[in-house]
């Protein structure tokens, strides 16, 4: 076998490993039967059925509501970290700060969680906020692990970018202000939107940190689903599946139109 062929068929095991499961979930989706993995003839009823299950749309719902809320809080804080870090230069405490904000890329989850678990009571018997735990602390702590991955994305965007760009502009004239928005801005909004969406799909796939620090008005899906699992799962996961994976790729359509390199 020649390279070429050698290299053509791993990716083609490799593409089959990662796609094969997710196609035979959609696939499974449309089955009548009642059994999740076996086929039962062509229906749309599990569709119909998750529609009707008001306990999964909710909670679909909320950890949509959660996820936007957290990644636009991650890219707000993780840009402005990022930001610090990239424009700042050497400065004292740039260590411990740099540390601190990338403590969540290293640290395990069930860490994670549980020190925020203790803020938010500790928080709640000083000041009491909050009162108990719902969606808004598991936005709180889904907006702190965002924010880690947006700070790194931030950063190292800006140190690929010319920052004689933007000394450039205020030597013309322009305020700080005025060339970090019409200048940096427009260079970084790939990398925001790169952000953004990464932290988004970290808030929507969380199970470990919600459970911490959720309560009952704050199930997300997932904590939903891993519910489920106790009871035994029916093909309505197979159709919210579906469901998710036409979103996930509507998403990826529209972040390759924004991302896309410009022409002239």
């Amino acid at each position: 076998m020649t390279r070429g062929r050698f290299v053509r068929a791993a990716l083609a095991a490799g593409l089959l490993f990662l796609w094969l499961p997710i196609l035979l979930l959609v696939v499974y989706a449309f089955s009548a039967d009642r059994i999740p993995f076996q086929w039962g003839g062509f229906s749309l009823r599990w569709f119909s059925a998750l529609a009707a299950n008001e306990r999964l749309v909710e909670a679909a719902l909320l950890s949509l509501r959660i996820a936007a809320g957290a990644a636009t809080l991650a890219v707000l804080i993780g840009g402005a970290a990022g930001w610090a870090l990239a424009r700042f230069g050497p400065f004292r405490g740039r260590a411990v700060f740099g540390a601190l904000i990338g403590a969540p890329l290293v640290l395990p989850e069930v860490v994670t969680g549980l020190s925020l678990l203790l803020l938010f009571v500790a928080l709640e018997t000083a000041t009491g906020w909050p009162q108990g735990r719902g969606a808004l602390t598991v936005l709180f702590a889904h907006a702190t692990l965002g924010a880690a991955f947006v700070a790194v994305v931030i950063q190292a965007r800006l140190a690929e970018t010319d920052r004689s760009l933007e000394e450039a502009a205020m030597d013309l004239g322009a305020t700080p202000f005025t060339a970090f928005r019409t200048v940096t801005l427009p260079l970084i909004a790939p990398a925001l939107t790169a952000g953004w969406l990464l932290a988004f799909t970290l808030s929507l796939d969380d199970v470990v940190i919600a459970s911490f620090v959720s309560g009952p008005a704050g199930t997300t899906l997932p904590m939903a689903l891993f519910a489920m699992l106790r009871l035994g799962l029916t093909p309505e996961v197979n159709a919210l599946g579906a469901v998710i994976v036409l979103g996930v790729g509507a998403m990826l359509a529209v972040a390759a139109l924004l991302l896309r390199p410009r022409r002239g």
